[in-house]
This record gives structure tokens, sequence and C-alpha cells, in this order.
């Protein structure tokens, strides 16, 4: 039976409209309705039942339907399995990110998994934001640890908050005070970091109404606190990207507090082999205990 017939079912059902399902998986409309049709002649009874509301399901069609999913995980598994053989992968985790992570968080989850899988290696390369997401959606990396970005066709596993906090001069007045104000960023000249990351850094100041005068620089994390640093301006950084650093600057909790939520991006619509699994339910076990 056709792949791609049942995938067309699935996704129908799921978004409940065949001018949905069409426009997502790049059919026209009749062909749509022609591919269900051959696949209900092909299995001998009705599966949908079509209205101006939409579509759903017979009940013939609720039978089958959970087998239909499970064919279809079974074949994307075989079909991603026969790729890492060819591509003489199947004896490796391919893992993208963060540099910040890459540098306090996957040293330990790496040798305690090598610890128990000595016969498998972790490929591990490190990039921006739009790097490893699109490693991980191009399929050249298994999983990519990552922020939380609002991503429909990539799934999420959640490992740990990472506290941002103000980067300041070392002669700024801060008055005494344990944390740093956000209203205090208003108008005065800011560095971002490198490109994507202004995603997990400017919502908060967004939400409490806070425009800070953003300088036109695209440079990466040691680039931004060298210019604090000098005095030329202010800046907000991860707690994870400041960790072991002895800059001359100051870093400060923001208040009210803020954080990015840093976790494992993958693609949900492929399984992932067993071992992958485990590099990340190790990850997670890990990363959340530092």
């Amino acid at each position: 039976m056709d792949s791609k017939k049942l995938d067309a079912l699935v996704t129908a059902v799921e978004l409940g409209s065949f001018t949905q399902a069409a426009a997502q998986l790049g059919y026209t409309q009749s062909g749509m309705t022609h591919m269900m049709n051959s696949l209900e002649k092909e299995l001998g009874f009705a599966v949908l039942v079509r209205s101006r509301s939409g579509v759903h399901l017979t009940a013939a069609g609720e039978r089958v339907f959970p087998l239909v999913k499970d064919c279809l995980r079974s074949q994307r598994m075989l079909e991603r399995e026969i790729r890492m053989v060819n591509s003489r992968k199947e004896d490796a985790i391919r893992v993208a990110s963060y540099g910040s992570i890459a540098t306090h968080w996957l040293p330990a989850v790496i040798r305690q998994f090598r610890a128990a899988h000595k016969e498998i290696s972790v490929d591990l390369q490190v990039g921006s934001v739009e790097e490893v997401f699109r490693a991980v959606r191009e399929g050249r990396v298994d999983v990519a640890f990552t922020s939380r970005r609002d991503c429909s066709d990539l799934d999420w596993l959640p490992l740990k908050n990472d506290p941002l906090l103000a980067v300041l001069p070392l002669d700024y007045d801060v008055q005494g005070a344990d944390s740093f104000p956000m209203e205090a960023f208003s108008g005065r000249d800011f560095f971002l970091p490198a490109m994507g990351f202004e995603v997990d850094i400017l919502p908060p100041l967004s939400r409490r109404g806070v425009t800070p005068n953003i300088q036109n620089v695209q440079v990466g994390d040691s680039a931004v606190i060298s210019l604090v640093e000098q005095g030329l301006g202010l800046s907000i950084l991860s707690e994870l990207v400041l960790t072991g650093r002895r800059d001359a600057v100051q870093a400060l909790p923001l208040s009210p507090p803020a954080a990015r939520e840093l976790g494992i991006a993958y693609r949900g619509n492929e399984p992932l082999s067993p071992l992958t699994r485990q590099f990340m339910r190790l990850a997670r076990e890990i990363i959340q205990n530092l």
C-alpha cells in the first residue's frame, strides 16, 4: 500500500480538512481527493466522512487509523536506519549544540554515555541558533541542544532554565543592589550577541515596555563582553554563557527575573533510534542535576 496515501490520510484527519492537508503536502485538492478515493478502493471500505465542515473518520476508519499511524512510523524508522547505514552513521549519535552548552553540559553527558556504549561515538558540531536548527531540520544531526523556539515542525524536550543576567561595566554604579532593573536599560546603548539570540533576550524587555538603544553590530558573546568592558554599552547574556569567565564586567540578575529555556529539539515526525533516546534521557537526568 502506497505510504503517500496513508500519510495523506493521517494529515487530512489531523487537520480535519482536505484543503489544509493538500496545502501542507503540496497537492491540489483534486489530487488529494483522488488519492483518498483510490485508498478507499484498495481497502474495500470508506474511511472518511466528507462534509462542508471538513472530514472525519468513519467507524471503520477509526478502527484502522491507529494501525495506519503505526505503519507509517515503522516505515520512517526503516528509512532512517537505511539512510544511517548508507551514510555509515549507524554507530554514531549526531548532535548540534550552542557553544555554551557544549562547553559546560555536554562533556559530562558524552562521558557517561560513552562509558555505557563504548562502540558508539557522539559526533558534536557547534553553531549559532540558525545553524543548529537547520542541522536538525535537514537531518544532518539527530538532536540539537538549543533554546526554545516556536517550531511546529520540531518536537521539544525541556532540560533547564538558564537565567538571564545584566552585563555591566565594572565602574557602573549599581548602588549596592544585588539585581538590575530592566527599566534601567531604557535608552542605553545595548549590545546583542550573534544573530538569533535576540529571541532569548529581547522579549523580557519588550514585556516591560523597555526599549534600549540597540547597537548595529553582529558579534559573538566574547566580543559583546569586551565592548561592555570598555564602557561602550550594556548587554544581557545568560548565566551559562558567563560561567567560568573572568572578564572585567559585572553580571547581575535581572529584576524581575528572566530566563531562557534550554532543551533538545528533534524531528518528532521521524522515529529516533533507541540509542538516541537513551542519550536524550541521560542528558536530561545529568543536566537537571547540575
